[in-house]
């Protein structure tokens, strides 16, 4: 089943049948749905998992495992978004039998430039297309901090794990 769709299959609103397909089988709960066009990413983002762009891919690793998190943001020295570790860039690196103690996130991370972002005035369902049509797991909700496009203040991040606790909790009010 496609998780896009086991979410609706969840909250009552389609049904599966094997060999037919999805059927629509609420009523009026598509209203509700709705409600996340009108919320803001700002009204659930969550804190960042920073690390500075010197520290080690060892330590962004260690970091990583303790908080539980599958990507941290990776911060310049003014403290603007300078890019993503996440823990595809560690096993690329690991593959390469390369001493982690040795090489900082800076050289192994996916600059800011090439990051999909998202700001918290959008929807949460902006964030949630944006998640689905780039295939990534969190989005950096970031603020414009200077002239240029580069300096991005990091204010928190979104993840598919937030969108799918937004939905779980929609599907509870309406049942």
């Amino acid at each position: 089943m496609r998780p896009d769709l086991t979410i609706l299959t969840m909250a009552g609103i389609l049904e599966a049948k094997p060999r037919v397909g999805y059927t629509y089988i609420g009523e009026g709960e598509v209203e509700a749905l709705s409600s996340l066009k009108e919320l803001r990413v700002g009204d659930v983002l969550a804190a960042p998992l920073v690390v500075a762009v010197d520290t080690t891919a060892y330590d962004a690793l260690v970091t990583m495992m303790l908080e539980d998190q599958g990507t941290v943001f990776v911060v310049n020295e003014e403290g603007f978004l300078a890019g993503v570790v996440s823990r595809r860039d560690l096993l690329r690196l690991s593959l390469g039998r390369t001493d982690f103690n040795n090489v900082p996130v800076g050289l192994i991370m996916t600059r800011a430039s090439q990051v999909v972002s998202i700001t918290a005035e959008e929807s949460i369902f902006s964030a949630a297309q944006k998640l689905t049509t780039y295939r990534i797991d969190v989005l950096p909700v970031v603020r414009s901090a200077g002239d240029t496009e580069d300096q991005q203040e990091l204010l928190g991040r979104i993840s598919r794990s937030t969108i799918t606790r937004l939905f779980s909790e929609l599907g509870e009010k309406i049942s």
